[in-house]
Parts: structure tokens; C-alpha cells; sequence
């Protein structure tokens, strides 16, 4: 029996073998799973600088710093020559209409049809929802560039001395004007960079306004200062502004609001590169292309004929984009017509249309019951004022009622309907 239990020893250990080179098969085997994607997260961070942006996720060790001194760097900070990419997402929570929402914000500031699409003040309203990404150059007052890049096509805005160029490389239209001083570029009154929006926000801090210094942070392998802005009333739609300022020139490198509703920002645009150094002078260059469509504008706010000469200083051409209601006093607004209601953040501008009766039909021009779709995009409300459609978004809401009148503010439906009674 013996060589028999020899023989079962030997298959056993055989056995043992076998399955030993299977297991060490099979560990290789997961081991190639998990290395492979190793391998390949290694050749992308190398490829496209992944390795720089998981190390801006440290919190730099900076010298402590308060609120005030934060912002009194931010006012002094003298950036004169920049260079980077800008990512900028807007979530306004507008209802899906098949992107016609981004049509009617760029046409809501166009004038006739005859107007160009390289017009920046109707292309750089597009900014106000989706996500964006942006390449932005700038020497000097007398040199800046915004370019828009889209899906396989681009529009940058140029301005370059008494020069100031839109061009949209889809549509190869051009659009051109002229500016009497060569230090002074129009004013589209687009928000594009962090610094735009950090800018027009600042402007809200006083007694109603919380400000902290939160810590530190990297933005774009730049090591920054978290600085957050709160509202103290209630009733006001907006959350915080987290601002993120560069420890060394305090320039703003992101910015953050978040709605009083929680969920994502409302507007988060920061830069993803950055670069203080002097840009080549051929960036703020341009010529049009052969065949491209030049339009003209002039200091009326008018397109004129494609190929004339503009005349005017360059101010507001193509029409100036409406300011929008917000944080502000009534001395600035009433200079758009404006009338204020409340302060700080629960101010309510108020406008009076003239127009009686609701909202307007498009029967008589053939439009159908727009009265009626725009309607059923609002919420119907009643008060001492009688009867109203309030519009809202994640950040601005308003009010319209049949009296003609509409509230607009960063404040919530029923601070709306309060005023509105009370008026």
C-alpha cells in the first residue's frame, strides 16, 4: 500500500503546485487590473499636468491675515500684465428650454436683426449659464483679450489701443469699433473673470455683511488667502461668497456663490493657469480673416453697413448690457430708472413699465399666447397689489404684476410680495 501512498503524496503535491501556480497566476492577474490604470493615471498627470492640480488641493501655510487687511489688498492690488485660463460654471437653475434660455439672454440685448453675432454685448451675455472656458490676456490698460472657446470654434474680443475687436470664428463675422482714448476699452458690464465678479461683490460689504478671513488654499499651483462674505439678514437668496485671493499680488484667483438653498454654486469661475508675466504683444494683434463679415459700430449704439468706418468714441456700441438689479444703493440705480426698496442685501429695485393688464400676449403680432408661456414658467401670486407672476431663479427672483410694476431683487418670493403690497 505504501507506494500507493507514495503516489497520492506526489499527485497531492503536484496538486499543491498547481494550484499554487494558479493562485500566483490569479494574484498577477488583479495585480495587472489595478496596475494598468496605474499606469495610465501615471502617463496622463505627465501628458496633462494632473500632478500639479492634485498638489493644489493642499491648504498653503501663510501668514495670518484679517478680514480688513484682506480686502484693503485686494483694492491695492495693481496687476497690470496677465495671462490663463478661466473656467466659469453659472447654475441660475433656469428651467430647460432646449438652450432657449441662452437665445433670449442674448437676444434680450441685441438690437435688430441686422446686428452682428461678433456684437460682444449680445455674445458675452451667453457667460450667464453653462459651463465656459475662457482665455484671458491683458498689458496694460490699453491691451486685453477675452477668447470664449467653444466647441470647435472660438470668439475672442480684442482690445488693442483706440481698437476694439469681437470675432466669431463660427460664423466669421467681425465686429469693430473705436474708442477715443486708447486707455479705455468698452464696458459690457459681462462679469468674465473672478476679479469681475470679486469687484462688483466687494461693493456689498458694509453693516449687513459678514467678513472672514477661511483659511488658505492653491489655486492654480498659487498659493491664496479664503476670504467669505455672509449676508446677516434673512431673506436674501444668496448663501456666502468664497473668494480666493493670491497671497502675493491679491488678485482674486476664484470665486464662489453658493444660494441660501444649499446645492451647487450659483457661479463658481476660477482660474485653472495663471501666469503674471508680460504676454508676446502678437496676442492683442488681429486682422480679419479674408471673407470675414466686418461690421462697424458707431457711438449711438448702432450696427452701421458692413465695411463703414465707425465714428463715435466706442462707448455702449451695439447697445450696453442692462446692470443688472442687485446689492446696491438707490442713488445708482435711480440712474437707470430705478426706484430702491429696503437695503444692503434685501434691497428690491423696483421698475414701473407703464403697462397695464399682465403679461403680454403676442396675439397681435402673430406670436401666439406668449402671455401664456411665459406665464407657465412663473408662479402666480395676489396681495394688496392684486394679482402678479413671480419668475424665479436660484439667485434672482422677480416679481411682475398686473399694474405693470416688477420687483426685482436677491431676496425670496415673499420678500417680493411684501414690498410689492407695501408699495
Amino acid at each position: 500500500m505504501a507506494p500507493y501512498e507514495s503516489d497520492d503524496s506526489t499527485a497531492a503535491a503536484q496538486a499543491g503546485d498547481e494550484l499554487r501556480a494558479e493562485l500566483r497566476a490569479e494574484r498577477r492577474r488583479k495585480a495587472a487590473r489595478y496596475v494598468v490604470p496605474v499606469a495610465v493615471v501615471g502617463v496622463a498627470a505627465a501628458t496633462i499636468g494632473l500632478v500639479p492640480a492634485l498638489a493644489d488641493s493642499g491648504d498653503p501655510d501663510l501668514p495670518k491675515i484679517t478680514a480688513q487687511e484682506l480686502i484693503d489688498k485686494i483694492a491695492k492690488s495693481d496687476v497690470q500684465q496677465l495671462s490663463g485660463t478661466v473656467k466659469i460654471s453659472t447654475d441660475l437653475g433656469l428651467p430647460d428650454l432646449g438652450g432657449l434660455e441662452s437665445s433670449l439672454l442674448s437676444g434680450a440685448t441685441q438690437g435688430s436683426g441686422d446686428d452682428s453675432s461678433a456684437d460682444p454685448t449680445g455674445k458675452l451675455t451667453e457667460l450667464a449659464s453653462g459651463t465656459h472656458t475662457l482665455r484671458v490676456a491683458a498689458d496694460g490698460p490699453e491691451k486685453q483679450k477675452v477668447s470664449v472657446l467653444e466647441s470647435g470654434a472660438e470668439y475672442s474680443l480684442i482690445h488693442n489701443g483706440t481698437d476694439v475687436w469681437g470675432y466669431d470664428s463660427k460664423s466669421n463675422e467681425v465686429y469693430h469699433s473705436a474708442v477715443a482714448d486708447s486707455g479705455k476699452a468698452e464696458q459690457h458690464e459681462v462679469p468674465a473673470t473672478p476679479k469681475d465678479f470679486a469687484d462688483e461683490f466687494l461693493k456689498s460689504v458694509d453693516s449687513t455683511t459678514s467678513v472672514t478671513v477661511d483659511g488658505t488654499a492653491q489655486v492654480a499651483g498659487r498659493d491664496a488667502y479664503r476670504l467669505v462674505i455672509k449676508p446677516k439678514q434673512s431673506g436674501t437668496t444668496v448663501g456666502a461668497i468664497s473668494i480666493a485671493v493670491d497671497a502675493k499680488t491679491g488678485t482674486p484667483l476664484k470665486f464662489t456663490l453658493t444660494p441660501s438653498s444649499g446645492g451647487a454654486a450659483v457661479v463658481d469661475a476660477g482660474y485653472t493657469q495663471v501666469s503674471f508675466a508680460k504676454p508676446a504683444a502678437s496676442t492683442f494683434d488681429f486682422t480679419p480673416p479674408k471673407g470675414a463679415k466686418v461690421t462697424e459700430g458707431d457711438k449711438a449704439g448702432k450696427a452701421g453697413k458692413a465695411g463703414e468706418t465707425g465714428k463715435g468714441d466706442g462707448t455702449d456700441q451695439g447697445g450696453k448690457a442692462s446692470e443688472a438689479p442687485g446689492h446696491g444703493s438707490a442713488k445708482g440705480l435711480d440712474k437707470s430708472g430705478f426706484d430702491v426698496l429696503g437695503k444692503g442685501w434685501n434691497s428690491i429695485a423696483v421698475l414701473d413699465t407703464g403697462s397695464k393688464g399682465g403679461l403680454p400676449t403676442g396675439s397681435a403680432s402673430g406670436g401666439g399666447d406668449l402671455g401664456g408661456f411665459l406665464g407657465s414658467l412663473g408662479d402666480p401670486v395676489s396681495g394688496k397689489f392684486g394679482k402678479g407672476t413671480v419668475f424665479s431663479t436660484r439667485l434672482i427672483n422677480a416679481l411682475m404684476t398686473d399694474d405693470g410694476k416688477v420687483y426685482v431683487g436677491a431676496v425670496d418670493k415673499a420678500a417680493l410680495v411684501k414690498a410689492a403690497n407695501a408699495g
